[in-house]
């Protein structure tokens, strides 16, 4: 590291779970960031912030004047693509991080290629379709995985290690049916509780990088923040996951549509 980086996380290098050491693990590092949305805004900055050398950014969707109440990374982008306008974001924040754009949904066709180039990847999307997707995709390629979701004042994160902990998929092993669960659209949601879990979904990442503390493996944490209630739940893998099991080794696209059952 040069005099300007060792300047710039000096507050994190004088930790002693990070030090000089886990601080050039992070400038190796990479994470891939799927939504730069409400979760992604706030864990996109973190990162970027943390000095991850490397984080690929995708989200095929334009930033619209209602995002911004909760993505403030996207300020004076209206119109631009939220993966194009995090990049700027990071861009002059951190020069050390090396930004890689995707401005487009990840699909079954192209998860299972984009996820493998990364260290770490953080689950950032609105929709479960996505969320199957990326589980699958992540535990097929050995990839961690920080899977988040919110809603109003509440929202719950888990992190997935291949072969080691419990997936997604383990806990909820297909979609509910369209429609039965509210979207942020049509429920609402406050900035503040993206803000709060994407910033966890950021130190999860962080922690898997550097090596420190424990994380959320086998356990889901679930936030109410109208009630500042923090409650963890105990999980356990489901020895017939089909992904878990290694019954299922490939995404099979018409797979992923509307309950996403295997």
């Amino acid at each position: 590291m040069n005099d300007e980086q060792i300047k710039r996380y000096a507050r994190q290098i004088i930790m002693p779970e990070i030090g000089v050491s886990g601080q050039r693990k992070l400038l190796e590092s990479s994470v891939l960031v799927v939504g730069a949305g409400g979760l992604g805004s706030p864990a996109i900055q973190y990162l970027a912030g943390a000095g991850v050398g490397r984080i690929g950014i995708s989200d095929g969707d334009v930033v619209d004047i209602s995002n911004l109440q909760r993505q403030t990374i996207h300020a004076g982008n209206l119109g631009k693509n939220k993966a194009e306008s995090a990049r700027e974001f990071v861009e002059r924040l951190n020069p050390d991080v090396e930004v890689e754009v995707y401005p487009f949904h990840i699909s079954p066709e192209n998860a299972r290629e984009i996820v493998r180039g990364y260290d770490v990847v953080l689950d950032c999307t609105d929709n479960f379709t996505a969320r199957f997707l990326l589980n699958d995709a992540c535990v097929i390629e050995g990839v961690p995985l920080v899977h988040a979701a919110v809603l109003r004042f509440e929202g719950e994160i888990m992190t997935i290690v291949p072969k080691e902990s419990a997936c997604y998929r383990c806990v909820f092993s297909h979609a509910p049916p369209p429609g039965s669960v509210p979207t942020c659209q049509e429920a609402g949601v406050v900035g503040a509780t993206v803000g709060v879990l994407g910033t966890l979904q950021a130190m999860e990442a962080i922690k898997l990088i550097v090596g420190a503390g424990e994380v959320l493996t086998d356990r889901m944490l679930h936030v109410d923040l109208l009630t500042m209630d923090f409650t963890e739940l105990k999980l356990r893998k489901n020895p017939d996951c089909p992904v878990c099991s290694g019954k299922v080794s490939d995404i099979i696209p018409e797979k992923y549509v509307e309950s996403c059952r295997l």
